[in-house]
């Protein structure tokens, strides 16, 4: 997932994407606990995302950047 794809994302997007993010590292660190992982690198690159998606949303908050907002994404 690249950052620019992010921030041409909106808010809630955004918070979509991190609640999808969130339920597939819960489901990957079970797999990993019951053994049947079977690809962990995935579960690395699911941490990498929502850091991601986190550190747009919080740049967003702050100020620092501006998300497009849903008149941007409709054209």
């Amino acid at each position: 997932m690249k950052t620019s794809e992010l921030r041409d994302s909106t808010v809630e997007e955004l918070q979509i994407k991190l609640t999808e993010l969130a339920e597939e590292g819960f489901n990957l660190r079970f797999q990993h606990a019951l053994g049947q992982l079977s690809s962990p690198i995935r579960l690395r690159q699911v941490r990498r995302d929502v850091a991601q998606v986190q550190t747009v949303l919080n740049e967003h908050e702050l100020g620092l950047r501006t998300l497009a907002s849903k008149s941007e994404t409709a054209k």
